[in-house]
Parts: C-alpha cells; sequence; structure tokens
C-alpha cells in the first residue's frame, strides 16, 4: 500500500460530485459495452468452446482499455471532464500505466464487495476512495 501521509493542500471533492461521476461513468461505460458487445457477436464462432469466459475476459479487457487509456492520458474520463475531476498521483503528478492498472484493479476489487471500496471514503481521513489510498493516487477537483 502506498500511504499518503500529508494531508494535501487541495482536499478531496465532494462525496456527491464523485458519485455523480461515476453514475454517469456507468452510463458512458455501459454503452462502449453495448458496442463492444456487437462487435463480439459480428465475429464469434457460437461452436466455439469457452465461448462465455471469452466474452467476460474481452468485456473486462474493454473496459480496463477504456479507464487507462483516459487515466494516463490526461487523468479524466468523459465523465470527470464533465464533473471537472482529474486523476493525479499523491504527488500531483500524472499516472503511468503501471499505477492507472493497480487502481483499476483494486477498483474493481472493491467494487465487486458491494461497493466497500467507495463506502470507504466515508471513514478514510483524507476521504479517499480505498481503491486511491491502495493505489496511491487521488481525484482532484479542476476548475
Amino acid at each position: 500500500m502506498i500511504e499518503i501521509t500529508q494531508k494535501s493542500a487541495t482536499p478531496a471533492p465532494a462525496f456527491t460530485r464523485r458519485l455523480a461521476s461515476m453514475i454517469y461513468e456507468l452510463l458512458l461505460l455501459v454503452a462502449l459495452l453495448f458496442v463492444a458487445a456487437f462487435v463480439y457477436l459480428l465475429f464469434r464462432n457460437p461452436r466455439a468452446p469457452g465461448g462465455e469466459i471469452f466474452f467476460q475476459i474481452y468485456l473486462l479487457l474493454v473496459m480496463a482499455g477504456y479507464f487507462l487509456w483516459f487515466w494516463t492520458h490526461g487523468g479524466q474520463t468523459l465523465a470527470m471532464k464533465t464533473w471537472r475531476l482529474r486523476l493525479v498521483t499523491a504527488d500531483g503528478s500524472g499516472l503511468s500505466y503501471e499505477r492507472a492498472l493497480i487502481r483499476f484493479f483494486w477498483a474493481l476489487l472493491g467494487l465487486s464487495c458491494f461497493g466497500a471500496g467507495i463506502w470507504w471514503a466515508w471513514v478514510d481521513r483524507d476521504g479517499l476512495f480505498l481503491h486511491d489510498r491502495l493505489a496511491g493516487t487521488r481525484l482532484i477537483k479542476t476548475d
């Protein structure tokens, strides 16, 4: 775990802002996954063994690609731009692919545990999500 020891001069954005951004992100992600699923279904072999698990892995890779690209190229997804949020490392710099992948993994794990990684922000001393705490990242408000 990467420890963020000092409280940043920029406090974490409001929980409601981050939650609204996540809801908007979900809508965009569902649309992306519909398109990705359509492309997959055009080219799949219905008689191929293991089709279901391959399809699930494919969709997971599409999601990972979406987030990793945006997080490492400017630190903002489309929803984050709309809600004026930016993802940075603990020291305020941009994310590497490795750091973005670590954050994606922890976020996925936290969400699969009934959103425990999100609700962690209520008890975290800096208001960080659990995946941000573990990955050494933070969301900041942009104006």
